[in-house]
Parts: C-alpha cells; sequence; structure tokens
C-alpha cells in the first residue's frame, strides 16, 4: 500500500473543496466536436432520418453547452441563458465564416483535391473552426471557455491561436504546425499563413497585458513558413508577401515583397568551398 503524507493529503482535500467548479476540457471539447459534426457532415457519421431528428440534436448540443454555462454563471456579465441563445442566434454567420475558410485553404493548396477534403483532413480548417467558434464566446465576454476551446484546438493541430484575435474572411493556414497568433493580433481579409509563423509581442511583461502587443496584417497578404512577425505597432501591410524565415518588427508597406537573402557553403570532397544563392 503507498500512502501520500497525510498533511498533504488534508492540503489537496481543502483545495478541492475550496476550487471554483470550473467547465471541464472534456465537456468543452465533446460540445465543439458535436457542433463541427451538426455543421459539417464530412465530420459525422451521423446519418439523420429527418429534419425533426437534426432539430432534436442540435436542441441537446445547446443544451450541453447551457449546463457548462451554468457551472460559471458567477462569472458571466449575463445569465447563461441568455449568452446560449445570442450564441445560437450567430451560428449561420460563423457557419458561413467557416465555408469561406475551407474555400479559401481549397483554392490555395495545390494539393487539396476538394473542399469536402479540407473540411475532413486538414488541421488548419480545424483550428479556425475551433477558433471562430471560441471567439465568438469572447464576443460575449464569456470567461475561461474560449480559451479552453483553443487550446484543445491547439493539443490536436499544433496550431495556437488566441480566441480573441481578430481574423478577417477568408483565412487560410495551410500545414499549419508551429502557427502561433497572439491575443491582440488583427488579420484582414484574404490572409494565408504557411507552417511555423509567429505573430507574438515584442514585449511579454504582464503590466502590457491591456494594450495591443501583436501586428496588425492587412488584407491580402501571404507570410511564408518560419517568418516571425513581433509587436503591436507592426503593420504589414496589404497585398504584401513575407518570405521564409523573415523576423520583422517594424510596418511594411503596401505591396511589399520581404526576405532575406542566405547563403549556403557547400564543400565538396577536398575542393574549395563555394555557395549557392538559394534567393
Amino acid at each position: 500500500m503507498f500512502d501520500l503524507d497525510k498533511n498533504f493529503v488534508n492540503q489537496l482535500y481543502n483545495s478541492h473543496q475550496n476550487s471554483e467548479n470550473l467547465p471541464s476540457r472534456t465537456s468543452i471539447g465533446r460540445f465543439t466536436e458535436g457542433l463541427l459534426e451538426l455543421l459539417f457532415p464530412q465530420l459525422s457519421e451521423k446519418n439523420f432520418i429527418s429534419q425533426g431528428e437534426l432539430e432534436v440534436y442540435a436542441s441537446s448540443l445547446f443544451n450541453e453547452l447551457y449546463g457548462i454555462f451554468v457551472r460559471i454563471q458567477g462569472r458571466l456579465h449575463k445569465p447563461a441563458e441568455t449568452i446560449v441563445q445570442n450564441f445560437v442566434e450567430k451560428i449561420p454567420a460563423i457557419y458561413q465564416q467557416m465555408i469561406n475558410d475551407a474555400k479559401a485553404i481549397n483554392e490555395g493548396d495545390p494539393a487539396s483535391v476538394s473542399f469536402d477534403q479540407v473540411v475532413r483532413t486538414y488541421p488548419g480548417f480545424y483550428a479556425i473552426a475551433c477558433y471562430r467558434i471560441g471567439h465568438s464566446f469572447c464576443e460575449s465576454s464569456v470567461p475561461l471557455l474560449p480559451r479552453i476551446l483553443t487550446e484543445y484546438a491547439h493539443a490536436k493541430t499544433g496550431i495556437d491561436i488566441h480566441p480573441k484575435a481578430e481574423i478577417g474572411n477568408n483565412f487560410c493556414i495551410d500545414h499549419g504546425t508551429g502557427v502561433v497568433i497572439g491575443e491582440t493580433t488583427i488579420i484582414g481579409d484574404n490572409v494565408k499563413l504557411y507552417q511555423g509563423v509567429t505573430l507574438g509581442a515584442l514585449s511579454v511583461k504582464k503590466e502590457m497585458a491591456k494594450t495591443k502587443r501583436h501586428p496588425t496584417i492587412e488584407d491580402n497578404v501571404i507570410i511564408y513558413s518560419g517568418s516571425t512577425i513581433l509587436g503591436g505597432n507592426t503593420v504589414v501591410g496589404k497585398n504584401s508577401i513575407i518570405g521564409g524565415n523573415v523576423w520583422i518588427t517594424e510596418s511594411i508597406p503596401a505591396f511589399s515583397r520581404v526576405y532575406h537573402k542566405p547563403q549556403i557553403e557547400v564543400r565538396k570532397g577536398g575542393q574549395k568551398n563555394y555557395t549557392v544563392d538559394t534567393v
């Protein structure tokens, strides 16, 4: 028999007794998966035999969401029922945003064979869809739950999008592993990011929590893999292309092409080194 120290057990017990009844990651993940399956049959194995059956399923999902909000009612600015009703009314608009995102990914990736493939298999689409849901909750000043939701997507996809970031229409993340989008980031329409892109802060001081710390990316910008763009005053102007592995901490004018020109040294046998121009 292996026993914890009794004083430590008492400490843990008191901690559990005094803790708030917070929503679980499991329940939030289950609701999110259920909602995405409702919106996209490509993700679902359900076969609704009637519209009424679909409506019953949808109602059960929203009742589940209501139960999650009831647990944190003390932290909410409005009754849980009001917040759920507001969210239900937003769902058609959120759904259309998700459709547009999937279309942008499908049209922007030569490897994609169909819209259905994007919805069913692309981690970029999944992470963006979870962000769209979480951001809607942020707009209703819901605490905790939006971040739990986007961290749920982060764990599944490797894509880290803060739910308070502001992201426009037709957003495309290609591949996506290692993408980081910070809390105060603003992204316009028709923006495309590749893997390893960081939209971050120049400083992580706690006293900057209420300030804009992350960059603004205007419409029709492409940012290639491994690039890092930092700072709340940094603006990447519309229709710009940011090359791979670029480090940016100052604003970039519209219609710019930004890249650095590295050299690779090659030694072949005992011969003299020579360089390869990589741009």
